[in-house]
């Protein structure tokens, strides 16, 4: 009786997906590429997402049609993909591109299409202005350098370098952070630009290194982050490095070996999550990704695939509540309050496309190659 049950049971599920259409989400992520630190743990996470809730019966009875495109990091790859999943798929939504630069290509295309779009990507230009279909969960520029002025007034630090990558991620920190660092007491002495795709950063560190400074600033996502720790080291340029937010995946210390120890920089809790009280409000949401990613990947998550966890977890919270009509999903995300994410805590609004303050952040540095708060 009780193996007809369950078998009865079992049916009922596969009848109930069955009744219901797929709700198809298309992701135009970084799969591979330089920035496949940010793409590839995204689209596991999503892939570990959609298995999850195909499993349980789908998203209110609808099974999971996930559409993952690579785009490698090109903004032209972004932008033709996104026309296919518009026009051919007819997706709900699309989750990403990975970086601000494909973002900013789509800003302009799926407002004008209508469509849903959740960026993973971090530049600030992606929800200011206001776009009314497109999001982000990533947490702002300006915050993660607010965050790192604060660092650095506790240091004494007040006379800095500051390299970039000339991605959009990297031009869009660079203008953040000239902009608030007047107010902050610190003055940006020397402000380099480098290729993304640069190998040896030893000349621009150089000529840094000349002019003084009491600490770097390096803002990009690429595995340049790596190298210039590297270069940093081989030259005895020996002053604090401050990364962005664009650091959190462990990934970028490992290549770096020892060069990484002592890195400072500004991330999400997920990184952490372990060390977290078991009173906070993120930490049965963190550890429980965490836990299934391990157990899936057997590697340990990153802040980018912890935007992806957001951004399905946002949709699947929108389709329960307001069924798979474009119009009523996109009217259900901009009226999110409370939502507790990986990133932090969202709270959107018809004026605030992203929902984070700076509490989303915590400093963090590299201790013995594993990243730890800073104390």
């Amino acid at each position: 009786m009780r193996r007809m049950c369950a078998l009865a049971l079992a049916l009922a599920g596969v009848v109930s997906l069955a009744s219901a259409e797929p709700v198809k989400i298309g992701a135009i992520l970084a799969v591979t590429g330089p920035n496949a630190n940010l793409g590839t743990p995204e689209a596991r996470t999503l892939r570990m997402l959609a298995d999850q809730a195909n499993a349980a019966g789908g998203i209110a009875g609808h099974k999971v049609d996930l559409i993952i495109k690579d785009s490698q990091g090109s903004a032209e790859k972004a932008v033709s993909f996104a026309k296919q999943l518009i026009e051919e798929d007819n997706v709900l939504a699309i989750i990403g591109p990975s970086t601000t630069g494909e973002s900013m290509k789509l800003k302009g295309l799926c407002d004008d299409s209508q469509m849903v779009l959740l960026s993973c990507a971090a530049g600030e230009g992606i929800v200011n202005p206001v776009a009314k279909w497109v999001f982000k969960v990533a947490p702002m520029d300006s915050f993660a350098a607010q965050m790192i002025f604060s660092t650095m007034k506790k240091m004494g630090i007040t006379r800095i370098g500051l390299l970039c990558s000339n991605s959009g991620f990297g031009q869009g920190g660079k203008a953040q952070v000239q902009k608030l660092a007047p107010a902050a007491g610190i003055t940006v002495v020397t402000a380099e630009d480098y290729d993304s795709a640069a190998t040896d950063l030893t000349g621009v560190l150089t000529k840094i290194r000349g002019e003084n400074v009491q600490a770097v600033i390096n803002w990009s996502t690429e595995p340049a982050q790596s190298i210039v720790l590297k270069n940093m080291k081989q030259i005895g340029f020996d002053v604090p490095i401050f990364q962005s937010h664009g650091f959190g995946n462990i990934a970028y210390a490992t290549a770096a070996g020892k060069a990484a120890e002592g890195t400072l920089f500004p991330c999400g809790r997920l990184l952490v999550a372990d060390v977290l009280p078991a009173s906070h409000p993120q930490k049965s949401v963190l550890t429980t990704y965490k836990t299934a990613y391990m157990k899936l990947y057997n590697e340990e998550p990153s802040t980018f695939g912890g935007h992806a966890w957001d951004s399905f977890h946002l949709l699947a919270d929108a389709v329960t509540k307001v069924g798979t009509d474009r119009s009523k999903v996109r009217d259900y995300l901009e009226g999110v309050k409370g939502f507790v994410g990986t990133g932090g805590i969202f709270n959107f609004s018809p004026t605030d496309h992203n929902g984070l303050t700076m509490d989303a952040f915590e400093m963090l540095t590299v201790k013995d190659g594993r990243f730890v708060t800073l104390k």
